[in-house]
């Protein structure tokens, strides 16, 4: 088995790499093998929602850092991605948020990505959801994607919401419908009580298909290029170095930080950086790699009074009710509401996007509170920082230097400072206020209701994290700046697309999963001539 041959490669069985692969195969004629570097997605964790931090630093996880970030006092970030059919899909906090209308219309309008308008997407929103409470227009109820309200909402997460609105939101019971901005309950993207990921939703029901090969622990080394033309790819498998050769095209569906190594691990990418690690330069294409962003969160967590939280029904017992019946209080997705509003009120959408949850968690969940608490974490949604992917080694198993770029560009820390304040307003407001005894974290310490900016600061440099939503490294648009086409073709390659969140030329207002499937959706149909 050292040389086949498929209609299709896809590389990455994701959040849109798993849907291209389903998509393709519901035409018998098509041919696809699908490539996961990661395992099949069996572990219990998974299944169970609460459990998701879990697996974070562990063989599921790919392990990422950043570089130091001199905006975070020179912390290396961690970066959990997962590493198994599904991709982060069966990692993430099950958020099911599409995004604003406007940020739709901005890759259309200012960076030329025609096609990608929201009036463009949204039938691909809809193609792929299977709502259960929410119907058309602007939902779907048929689709592979379980959409559901959460079996279980602690009563903290009830009263942040309420507190919100008695501080001026909105409430909300939809932040994918006409309006974005308000407060409520999160959706998520779970069937009856377990997480459903891209794997359980595209992957299963296409198992059987004779015309899907789906191979796990496949790490691609380099797309195979002759004549200016992808023609495969070059995988290690089982100890063994194969080649998989293509009649149509190669896809990498592997995110933000794979999709771009790869690339430039094939010779595709900024010039001069490739010879500085020992690459060929097939392409010189600039802009791979670069104008890397996420979503960048700062929890602010609080001690309660007169009331439980998540860690009290932490234990086996409910571990195996969750598993078993989809019940109780581990399927929680622990980010279980939020909401969205504006740092400056001239802004035309809302920057900013609430998290909470009815327990500590901080620095991902690596730091169990051994006392009740209550997170409430501002999230900046518009970014204007930018980062890059690097090689560090042309040894295609080497992580490669990651600089997300966190609050490089003042405007972000203004905003996110903003954000803070906005909370501490929900937060100071009955009725979650009585039950608030007063921070965690020593840096939220002697702010009372009005702490400084400098204060603010200190707080958000020592403890933002990732919300695990990088984007923007494979850039689609419609001059120079882009490294794909609106087709997701690869500039300067025949047959090569990309297909996933590095894609998004400016990431999306909120978690950015239900985005990357409708890429995925909508990448399938660029494929087989559907669209255009």
């Amino acid at each position: 088995m050292d040389r086949e041959t498929f209609d299709y490669v896809v590389v990455g069985a994701g959040s849109a790499g798993a849907v291209i692969a389903a998509r393709l195969t519901e035409d018998p004629r098509v041919s696809v093998l699908l490539l996961e570097a990661g395992a099949p997605a069996d572990a219990d964790e998974i299944t169970v929602p609460a459990a998701f931090a879990n697996l974070f630093r562990t063989k599921w996880d790919w392990n990422y850092k950043t570089t130091e970030q001199k905006q975070l006092e020179g912390r290396r970030a961690d970066w959990p991605r997962m590493k198994a059919l599904g991709g982060c899909s069966s990692m993430n906090a099950m958020i099911y948020i599409r995004g604003n209308h406007a940020d739709f219309d901005t890759w259309r309008d200012e960076y030329g990505a025609a096609g990608w308008g929201h009036d463009d997407v949204l039938p691909y929103f809809v193609r792929s959801e299977g709502n259960t409470r929410l119907g058309g227009p602007l939902h779907g109820q048929s689709g592979p994607l379980h959409v559901e309200d959460r079996r279980y909402t602690h009563p903290l997460t009830h009263l942040w919401v309420d507190a919100a609105v008695g501080a001026g939101l909105k409430p909300t019971d939809d932040f994918n419908g006409a309006e974005q901005e308000g407060a409520g309950l999160y959706q998520v993207t779970c069937k009856r009580g377990h997480r459903w990921s891209t794997a359980k939703a595209y992957l299963e029901p296409a198992a059987n298909r004779p015309n899907l090969t789906v191979r796990t622990g496949a790490h691609v080394r380099r797309v195979l290029v002759e004549g200016g033309r992808a023609v495969g790819v070059e995988y290690d498998r089982a100890g063994q170095r194969l080649t998989a050769h293509v009649e149509a095209e190669v896809v990498l569906s592997g995110g933000a930080i794979n999709s771009p190594q790869l690339l430039m691990l094939s010779g595709i990418g900024p010039g001069a950086h490739l010879r500085e690690v020992g690459v060929e330069v097939l392409v010189d294409l600039p802009t791979v790699g670069a104008n890397l962003h996420d979503h960048p969160v700062v929890p602010m967590v609080y001690r309660t009074r007169d009331i439980d939280d998540l860690l009290d029904h932490n234990n086996l017992v409910q571990f195996l009710r969750a598993k078993a019946r989809g019940t109780g209080p581990l399927v929680s997705n622990i980010g279980e509401g939020g909401g969205f509003w504006r740092s400056r009120p001239e802004l035309a959408a809302p920057d900013i996007q609430a998290h909470v949850a009815p327990t500590g968690f901080y620095d991902n969940g690596l730091h169990e509170p051994r006392e009740r608490c209550f997170t409430a974490a501002p999230t900046l949604v518009n970014v204007a920082s930018r980062g890059s992917v690097r090689l560090r080694s042309a040894d295609p198993y080497w992580h490669p230097a990651i600089d997300a770029a966190y609050y490089d560009d003042q405007v972000d820390l203004d905003a996110m400072i903003a954000g803070v304040r906005r909370m501490l307003d929900v937060v100071h407001t009955a009725p979650l206020a009585g039950h608030l005894q007063g921070p965690l974290l020593d840096t939220m310490r002697g702010w009372g209701i009005d702490p400084t900016d400098a204060q603010i600061a200190d707080h958000v440099r020592r403890h933002t994290q990732t919300l695990y939503h990088p984007v923007g490294t494979c850039a689609m648009g419609g001059d120079e700046r882009a490294v794909v086409d609106p087709q997701l073709r690869v500039r300067g390659v025949e047959g090569l697309r990309v297909a996933d969140a590095s894609v998004m030329p400016m990431v999306t207002r909120g978690n950015t999963n239900a985005p990357s499937i409708m890429i995925g959706e909508k990448a399938a149909d660029l494929l087989s001539g559907k669209a255009s």
